[in-house]
């Protein structure tokens, strides 16, 4: 049985599954009935940080347009355009094991891909979610359900995954950003 995890809480992803190796990240959201006229497409972005907390340089950036990063370890399964129908609208595969030793973190957002000239945001966006499966079994470790608090932001940081010595944890940050994509990818530190 899932845990299920509210904003700002941690929880132990390795140590209480020995031998966990490879893990699926899904990601999911609604779009509500709005008179905007436009399509929503929302996209799920990995930023794979130091610890600094910051991306050594774009490889470690993976989006729609650079779907692998920390020498294979981290794969974008690849961009939903519409989030239509149910389950997981993207998913992300992690080796934990392979995942680089100079990375620290790993941070997963979601952003709505032209949200200002669209006049879009979060408000907008309903039963976001993400979620962490077992590979092995396909069993559901983690879920965060990311629930109702934004409303003009255009990006949501909605977990990392983390070192704690040699064990990995899973962090539900759920924090807005305004300015979409290329705010966050400067405060990861990388040129927009």
């Amino acid at each position: 049985m899932a845990i299920s995890l509210s904003k700002g809480q941690k929880v132990d992803l390795t140590k209480s599954n020995p031998g966990l190796t490879n893990i699926t990240i899904g990601l999911g959201w609604d779009t509500n009935k709005y008179d905007g006229g436009k399509d929503f497409d929302l996209d799920s972005s990995i930023f794979l940080l130091n610890a600094t907390g910051k991306c050594d340089n774009e490889k470690d950036f993976i989006f729609f347009n650079n779907l692998e990063g920390g020498n294979g370890s981290v794969v974008h399964t690849g961009d939903n355009l519409t989030g239509e129908g149910d389950g997981d609208d993207e998913q992300v595969k992690v080796s934990l094991a392979n995942v680089p030793a100079t990375v620290e973190k790993i941070a997963f957002t979601i952003t709505i891909h032209d949200a200002e000239e669209r006049n879009q945001n979060f408000g907008q966006v309903s039963n976001s979610y993400v979620r962490i499966v077992n590979d092995a079994n396909s069993e559901e470790l983690i879920r965060y359900d990311l629930g109702e608090d934004f409303s003009i932001e255009t990006a949501v940081v909605v977990g990392e995954l983390y070192r704690h010595g040699s064990e990995w944890k899973f962090s539900a940050i759920g924090s807005g950003y305004q300015g979409g994509l290329v705010s966050l990818v400067k405060d990861y530190g990388l040129q927009a």
